[in-house]
């Protein structure tokens, strides 16, 4: 057996296989990947599983996966939230937030006490202490007590919360940054100054062994073309864009073509459309993967991404992706690898979901350079010698 190389804690601000979200994922591979390779690891989270009323839904306290530790807190959601709501509303208007408005939008909301005490007592056990995404209190709370032990991964987009001065320390101050892209470390440069210590780290996307595109089809009772949307259904994900092209294509064309989506949120399908959309529910990763193999086309509808593996998964399939250009780091992902389509308006996207109904084999030749793109850049080992790497060049010496 690998000796332990030391004690790292994973800060997410959800954990568990019913979590929905990019960043909780990776968190999730990477603390499970340092766990393989002889590292001490624990997870240090919440009781919450929904991340909008954060309300408890695990037991709190110490429990095991797999060669993983578990440690949950429970949340405190008894503030009111109306003040978070009137100073979101006032950034999303463009108006900015002082400090103390800032610094009462982050606490009016969840916060989680026993988690903060733990990291109090206990920071100088772990080697490091990586913390993601960036605008969460568990984050930056957290993040305070040791910055010096500190790995910060980000998940930014480029959105009004980026660009608190609330958050400037967490960036300047941390021992090291992790990047999931290119254009991700490149805003975060433009915005604040970053410590020294920062690398393009990237995420490991899992080959499936096997794909069974027809039993997924047959198990959910699909028999049209469909196109495929996973993760949340929100306004803030491109949702609501999506669903309104997929009417106004369904209106222009009939065409016999379904919008299957699995994921949480609610659906809110116009009445028009309300029998062509086709919620799976929340599916396991194998179901997940054959869902991506049986799918006609992926479509990415955020503009609020950090790294997008749901893409990548889709082109390991063999799936092609339509995307919004408001993604830099989706554009960048296409333009990389030159497959996939992208679209800058609501027209843009009908005609490119047009092409499913009536050029469907030349949008699946997009797909072909996407796969070996994947397999080139983010391979889970690959991924992981580099995240290893930096925990021990930045934390091999005592911290300055």
């Amino acid at each position: 057996m690998t000796e332990p190389r030391g004690r790292i804690g994973f800060v997410p601000p959800r954990y568990g296989a019913e979590v929905v979200g990019g960043a909780e994922a990776v968190l999730t591979e990477m603390a499970h990947g340092f766990a393989a390779r002889g590292w001490d690891v624990d997870v240090l989270t919440t009781c919450a599983k929904d991340h909008v009323t954060w309300a408890n839904h695990y037991p709190e306290g110490e429990s095991t996966d797999g060669q993983i530790t578990v440690r949950r807190f429970a949340t405190q959601t008894d503030t009111p939230g109306k003040a978070r709501e009137r100073i979101g509303q006032q950034m999303l208007a463009g108006h900015g937030a002082n400090i103390s408005e800032q610094q009462l939008w982050v606490n009016d909301s969840l916060r989680v006490s026993g988690l903060w005490h733990y990291v109090l007592d206990n920071a100088d056990q772990y080697r490091a202490l990586v913390l993601g995404p960036y605008m969460f209190w568990t984050t930056f709370a957290v993040s305070q007590i040791m910055p010096e032990r500190t790995i910060l991964m980000p998940c930014l987009h480029d959105e009004p919360t980026a660009y608190l001065d609330l958050f400037a320390p967490c960036f300047s101050g941390s021992r090291g940054l992790w990047f999931l892209s290119d254009p991700e470390a490149e805003l975060a440069a433009s915005i604040h100054r970053l410590t020294p210590r920062h690398e393009v780290i990237g995420a490991g996307i899992e080959q499936p062994q096997s794909y069974d595109p027809d039993g997924f089809r047959e198990k959910f009772a699909i028999r049209s073309p469909f196109l495929y949307y996973a993760g949340r259904r929100e306004w803030g994900k491109g949702w609501t864009e999506l669903l309104a092209a997929f009417a106004a294509l369904i209106e222009e064309t009939n065409a016999d073509l379904k919008l299957v989506t699995s994921g949480v949120g609610a659906i809110d399908a116009p009445a028009s459309i309300a029998d062509r959309v086709v919620d799976v529910g929340f599916l396991s990763t194998q179901d997940r993967n054959n869902a991506m193999a049986a799918a006609d086309a992926y479509v990415q509808p955020s503009a609020l991404e950090s790294f997008s593996r749901t893409v990548l998964e889709a082109w390991l399939a063999g799936t092609p992706v339509i995307a919004n250009a408001g993604s830099e780091v989706v554009s960048w992902h296409i333009e990389r690898s030159s497959a996939g389509l992208t679209y800058e308006t609501e027209r843009e996207l009908i005609e490119a979901l047009r092409l499913v109904v009536e050029r469907p084999q030349s949008l699946a030749e997009l797909a072909t350079p996407g796969r070996q793109y994947v397999i080139d850049h983010y391979t889970p080992t690959d991924v992981m010698d580099r995240a290893e790497q930096t925990i021990i060049d930045w934390t091999g010496a005592p911290a300055s």
